[in-house]
């Protein structure tokens, strides 16, 4: 009889005490959430998240247009091509495969890809100081080329669809590339760089390769620096830790806020004590 009243009694104060600590969490979650947040709170909020997204939309977006549009439009001025177009006439196209065979191609689509099957296209041109520019004889290398005077001679002139010889479809397509200028004989306009005498483009555009680099690099370098800068006003008082360390010698320690507080004042409290550390 003791016993069984000993262990109603047991199971009794171990309820009490489970029913205390629920209403203790229940308590503590509630109070955790705090009051509703303001409407100047939720556009703060949100504000803070649509900045913070496009600054890493822009930073990743130039990880790829870095490499498929500003790379190419840069080597493509650094090479200086003609912007008047001369004539060239065809005089060979060499059909190649293998790895080592394809070590450039006169057009290739997918320009991160091995190529195994290449398109060697040789031609010559004229200069307007009235030289002739053209094919030497034999050799699969890169050509080298020689100046005297206003007229240029060289051992070899390759044709490339463009600066890097390669681009992905629609806007390249190398079979219809190779059918328009791969035929020995033909003859179109084409641009000889004058950096190196012995390599020609089809098409040359100055002003298009200054926009690529505006519009792949320069908007959003810009647009995710603006953000950047927008989103450390908004959460960093830059001016008054500099000011504060600069009295007191030393860094100061952020109080903590309360329970009470919003929640963007723990985002700010998170990333000043962040930037404080560095």
């Amino acid at each position: 009889m003791r016993s069984a009243s000993s262990e109603l009694l047991l199971d009794t104060k171990q309820q009490q005490l489970r029913k205390k600590k629920l209403l203790e969490l229940a308590a503590a979650k509630k109070q955790k959430r705090g009051a509703p947040r303001t409407l100047r709170e939720k556009v703060w909020f949100y504000s803070t998240l649509s900045f913070a997204m496009i600054a890493v939309g822009s930073g990743s977006a130039l990880l790829f247009l870095v490499p498929l549009y500003v790379d190419p439009a840069v080597s493509t001025l650094l090479a200086d091509f003609v912007p008047e177009p001369v004539q060239c006439t065809t005089v060979r196209r060499e059909q190649l495969a293998g790895l080592y065979n394809c070590t450039w191609s006169s057009c290739r689509e997918g320009c991160t890809s091995d190529v195994y099957n290449c398109s060697h296209i040789y031609v010559e041109y004229r200069t307007s100081a009235g030289g002739v520019s053209g094919v030497g004889g034999g050799g699969g290398g890169m050509p080298q080329g020689s100046g005297r005077g206003g007229d240029v001679s060289v051992s070899q002139a390759v044709l490339l669809v463009n600066i890097k010889g390669c681009g992905y479809p629609p806007a390249v397509a190398c079979s219809n590339f190779t059918k328009a200028y791969g035929v020995p004989g033909a003859t179109f306009p084409c641009h000889y760089s004058r950096q190196n005498h012995t390599l020609a483009v089809v098409d040359y555009d100055k002003r298009q390769q200054y926009a690529d680099i505006v519009h792949y690099f320069a908007v959003p370098f810009a647009v995710c620096v603006v953000t950047s800068i927008v989103l450390c006003v908004m959460h960093c008082d830059c001016q008054q830790a500099a000011a504060a360390a600069a009295a007191q010698n030393a860094l100061p320690e952020p109080s903590r806020s309360s329970a009470g507080h919003s929640h963007t004042e723990g985002y700010r409290y998170i990333l000043y004590c962040i930037l404080s550390r560095r």
